[in-house]
């Protein structure tokens, strides 16, 4: 039983820390009345059409224009979080299989100036 009980605390521990990295990484806000995600700094997270499940095409200038939503090498999925290793080997999460991305034109918290870019860029909301 002692055995079960020091497994149970370790996995315990170990989904805690998978889900503190990703909380540091994201969060959920409200803007014009939709549930959207935003990086922990409050600046809106966007999908890229042209990116497939866990696969990011955004590279490059792209990359500049739209930074990765870097995780930390070590960070786990969690529940539709995921984990994306980039061409560079560093890692960005990804909610539902789609990679996330900031825009460098939004200034403060709360811009959205990337919303419907190219016709490929949305806002990454949540569910």
């Amino acid at each position: 039983m002692k055995t079960i009980a020091i497994g149970f605390a370790l996995a315990t521990l170990l989904a805690g820390t998978a889900l503190s990295q990703a909380a540091e990484a994201w969060k959920e806000a409200k803007v014009n009345g939709k549930s959207i995600f935003t990086d922990a700094n409050g600046m809106t997270l966007y999908t890229f059409d042209k990116d497939k499940d866990g696969l990011s095409n955004c590279y490059d200038t792209c990359a500049v224009n739209w930074p990765p939503l870097k995780a930390d090498a070590d960070a786990a999925p969690t529940g539709e979080w995921t984990v994306v290793e980039r061409k560079d080997g560093s890692k960005m999460w990804a909610y539902d299989g789609h990679p996330l991305y900031t825009f460098i034109k939004d200034e403060k918290a709360g811009d959205a100036k990337g919303e419907g870019v190219g016709g490929v860029w949305h806002i990454a909301e949540a569910d």
